[in-house]
């Protein structure tokens, strides 16, 4: 089974829960899935512009991106957040390869609106990188930042990331990790599954707001590109990627 897991939150930013995650994750792929992860880390760029003195502020679930953060983007997500994953990885076993959406042309952005700044929209996604890495046994771990064809630089919502690469991975699910137990209803209880046109109503009644709608939105362009479902459950879950690739019901699972 070829497999897109998003980690992102506490499960990037907490030593313990990264290298729990880790442990699981390196679990399941000795199971022979084949695994391709994309990670968040808005929490550590946050924490990092705040000691620059340099404000945060998200415009729908997303962080405007201006042209002193992009440098802060490059730094954090490629760098700090992309190498503890794979050196997290790597301490359980795995064959890990730290990469971004720039490296290998596996994706190309654009503009996603004026008012977001340096905020990408995925146009193309080439998986040919994800695929050689894969079948040589190597876990990619993506970090959501990409390129264009004039050598800019685009900050991407990990949501829509992982949703891009899936898509062009042809992989046959999603899983995003979150710190929350899976879609909640208006009174607070989890979803067990939704349709797409259930997730857009969710959104569009301002239940789903901010991340939860990042990742929603994602959610329903995977399942309209191709990919089978997604889920969207809690990572600190105990052996919560095993059971999810058995079968058991998790989270929320969204499909056509």
């Amino acid at each position: 089974m070829k497999v897109l897991i998003k980690i992102g939150g506490t499960l990037v930013d907490e030593p313990s829960a990264r290298q729990s995650v880790a442990r699981h994750l390196v679990a399941a792929h000795a199971a022979e899935h084949q695994f391709a992860v994309v990670h968040g880390g808005g929490r550590q760029l946050t924490r990092f512009l705040e000691a620059q003195g340099v404000a945060t502020r998200f415009v729908n679930g997303l962080r405007v991106t201006t042209e002193e953060a992009i440098d802060a983007v490059i730094q954090i997500l490629a760098g700090l957040v992309n190498k503890r994953l794979v050196a997290a990885l790597r301490a359980e076993g795995a064959s890990p390869v730290g990469i971004s959406g720039i490296d290998g042309r596996l994706t190309t952005a654009g503009e996603l609106h004026p008012e977001l700044g340096w905020v990408g929209k995925i146009k193309t996604a080439d998986t040919g990188l994800l695929d050689l890495l894969t079948s040589a046994g190597h876990i990619p771990v993506v970090a959501c930042v990409s390129g264009d064809e004039e050598g800019g630089i685009w900050n991407v919502n990990a949501d829509q990331m992982a949703a891009a690469c899936a898509r062009a991975f042809r992989a046959d699910k999603i899983i995003f990790l979150t710190d929350v137990a899976g879609v909640m209803d208006a009174d607070g209880k989890v979803i067990p599954s939704l349709s797409v046109s259930g997730a857009r109503h969710l959104i569009e009644a301002g239940v789903a707001k901010g991340g939860m709608q990042a990742k929603l939105e994602a959610a329903c362009a995977a399942i309209e590109g191709g990919v089978a479902s997604v889920i969207i459950a809690g990572g600190a879950q105990p052996e919560i990627i095993s059971h999810l690739l058995g079968g058991e019901p998790e989270g929320t699972c969204i499909y056509a």
